[in-house]
């Protein structure tokens, strides 16, 4: 079982400006931060960071979720500094706001961003800010300031950073700030006011609302004060004054919101879709949804009752209610996935393929649209149609350890063991457990001896992974 982490890198400090009309300043980096930590090594970094975090951190696997936050990611940085746009972007499956920046583009979001956040202005200003860590390089300037530039002490602080907090310790929260102070993890003040300010110049460049960063500042401030005794981690270690939130405010007047992004409905989508998950009890949920679409008959409160009747099992109120929702935005592939997982769940196999069929001519290859129908094959025992879905998106997430089981499965039950190990293999490499992945490769090396060319692709890996062992154990 995985189990529940704090990610501990950078908090949701946001925003000190007094003068919108402040020109953007960025720092000179300069070869003094690429010799402490140049960006080969920030990504080789990063790559360590991740198999922690795979390892470790319960994530939302939801394709739907995934595409929305990479595809809000990408078009932010458009707006950014940040000059190697390929990201890495991590669900991190805990309810409580929070959101991080890692070396090596990766950006992790909690669920409970999305919970908080009361529109796409209010969740993209956070993530405007995560980006500017990584456009002003803070995490090779924090370095350069320890004067410690070796890169095995730096694996090793990274490393630090993912050890999981437990949920049910109860020193968990007492330790979790004296650990950041002790290891200097924690961005200076100066490096946070720069992320905050680069922050929201490209948040307004990107066109969301200015006030959308003193917005979600009240939201924080609330959240602090119904959190009692126990406030979220961030808030321990960043406090969030009255002053910071009168800054945002102050530096967003006389910018104007003519013309400003409006809240999208995929992320109103998202929110519902989040609170259901986060349910424990699902008559809880329907009770909920059902309120709120008494009072008020919107698409997201729709949306939510729909998937509340799909967790009761009753597959036809569910299905009646997302199409009164298709009818009225019959294109929206968000909504007609959702309407393939509803049929899939309700075991009308065909009716579902029909429809995600229909979708994948319109936008071919789509990445949720594409895991769901390849689970619904999956479900009608047609395997290799359901492999082969999986196999084209892995040429594209190469590095998505939860394709890699996905396809693990699908191979076992399709009774292709050989497959099925060697592709456990590779999701354990991506979550850096090397031993476990030489384990399944000699399993599956035993299955092959009559078929030498699979045989001798094996071997190799196994050769592969044997050097990278020694020469870690070496370090």
């Amino acid at each position: 079982m995985k189990k529940t982490i704090y990610i501990l890198i950078t908090s949701i400090s946001l925003f000190c400006i007094s003068d919108e009309k402040k020109e953007l300043l960025l720092p000179q980096l300069g070869d003094r931060v690429s010799a402490a930590v140049s960006s080969s090594e920030e990504r080789a970094i990063g790559k360590e960071f991740l198999k922690q975090i795979y390892y470790q951190a319960p994530l939302i696997s939801d394709p739907l979720i995934q595409e929305y936050t990479e595809l809000l990611i990408y078009r932010l940085s458009e707006y950014s500094q940040v000059e190697d746009r390929y990201f890495n972007v991590l669900l991190i499956d805990d309810n409580s706001l929070n959101a991080f920046a890692a070396p090596g583009g990766i950006i992790g979001v909690n669920g409970g961003l999305f919970i908080n956040a009361d529109n796409e202005g209010q969740f993209s200003s956070v993530l405007a800010h995560e980006l500017a860590h990584l456009s002003q390089r803070h995490f090779a300037r924090n370095v350069l300031r320890s004067q410690d530039s070796n890169l095995a002490s730096i694996l090793v602080m990274v490393s630090s950073i993912a050890i999981g907090i437990l949920s049910n310790n109860p020193n968990a929260m007492a330790f979790g700030p004296a650990f950041l102070q002790t290891q200097s993890l924690r961005y200076s003040r100066l490096f946070e006011k720069e992320a905050d300010r680069v922050g929201f110049a490209n948040l307004v460049r990107a066109g969301y609302n200015p006030n959308s960063m003193g917005e979600m500042f009240e939201n924080m401030n609330d959240l602090r004060r119904l959190s009692g005794d126990l406030p979220p981690e961030f808030l321990l270690t960043h406090p969030l004054s009255t002053s910071r939130i009168n800054d945002a405010f102050n530096a967003a007047e006389g910018i104007s919101e003519d013309g400003t992004k409006t809240d999208s409905l995929e992320y109103s989508l998202i929110k519902s879709r989040l609170e259901i998950r986060y349910e424990k009890i699902p008559s809880n949920s329907l009770r909920y949804f059902n309120s709120l679409v008494e009072n008020t008959r919107s698409d997201a409160n729709l949306y939510g009752l729909a998937l509340s009747h799909k967790v009761n099992n009753d597959y036809k109120k569910s299905i009646n209610l997302i199409d009164e929702l298709i009818n009225k935005y019959p294109k929206n592939l968000f909504l007609n996935t959702s309407k393939v997982e509803i049929l899939t769940e309700a075991n009308q196999f065909e009716a579902a393929l029909d429809l995600s069929n229909k979708f994948l001519e319109i936008s071919p290859k789509n990445f949720p649209l594409s895991i769901a129908k390849s689970k619904l094959l999956l479900q009608m025992k047609r395997y290799f149609e359901s492999e082969e879905i999986i196999r084209d998106q892995i040429l594209r997430r190469n590095d998505n350890p939860e394709l890699w089981f996905l396809l693990s499965e699908i191979q076992r039950s399709s009774k292709n063991i050989v497959g099925y190990h060697q592709s456990r293999a590779e999701y354990f490499l991506l979550l850096g457990q090397n031993e476990e992945a030489l384990n399944q490769l000699e399993f599956a090396l035993k299955l092959t001896k009559n078929n030498f060319q699979v045989s001798e692709s094996i071997m190799t890996k196994i050769i592969k992974i044997k050097k990278e062992l020694e020469n870690s154990r070496g370090l």
